[in-house]
């Protein structure tokens, strides 16, 4: 008589066997074929980890943190320096001429013309009262006058220049 278990043991080891042939040999067929590829990480992948793995926040403490603290709030002036418009000029004319006439010059949403009647309503409020409008913006009946003439930054110095060079050359 013959054992069935054993032979059943016999075939299902050789076909183990086999599987285990034919998985090692795709892994060394893949191998191969992409031997040549070199795998390199990409700039994002690994900035975006570093970025994550910054502290995020620092300690200030003493003389050092006071240090710290008004070099950042300086840095943080020149930088805001560096932003100013039109190089900082306080020349109306040159700002009128870059920013202003745009709108200015032909009335586009209802604003004014360099004309003496279309500016006689606005000039009798005061000239404080138009710079404070050129500064924080206005809506009026007759259009919209954005903040700073939609340039944010245009500093206040710059916009009440404009306004005056404007007011001295109306029509």
């Amino acid at each position: 008589m013959r054992n069935y278990d054993i032979e059943f043991l016999k075939h299902f080891s050789m076909v183990i066997a086999f599987l285990v042939v034919v998985t090692l040999g795709l892994i060394l067929g893949a191998m191969w074929l992409h031997s040549d590829r070199a795998v390199a990480a990409e700039d994002a992948i690994e900035g975006g980890v570093e970025a994550r793995l910054q502290p995020y926040g620092a300690v200030y403490a003493g003389e050092t943190g006071a240090a710290a603290l008004a070099a950042a709030a300086e840095a943080a002036r020149a930088a805001a320096a560096a932003q100013v418009a039109y190089g900082g000029t306080e020349d109306g004319s040159v700002i009128y001429g870059n920013l202003c006439g745009a709108c200015h010059d032909s009335g586009a949403g209802g604003a004014p013309k360099m004309e003496q009647a279309a500016w006689a309503a606005r000039i009798g409020k005061g000239e404080e009262t138009l710079i404070k409008h050129a500064i924080e913006g206005f809506q009026g009946e007759a259009g919209l006058m954005p903040a700073r003439g939609g340039n944010p930054s245009l500093t206040d110095a710059q916009v009440a220049a404009t306004v005056k060079w404007m007011l001295g050359n109306l029509q």
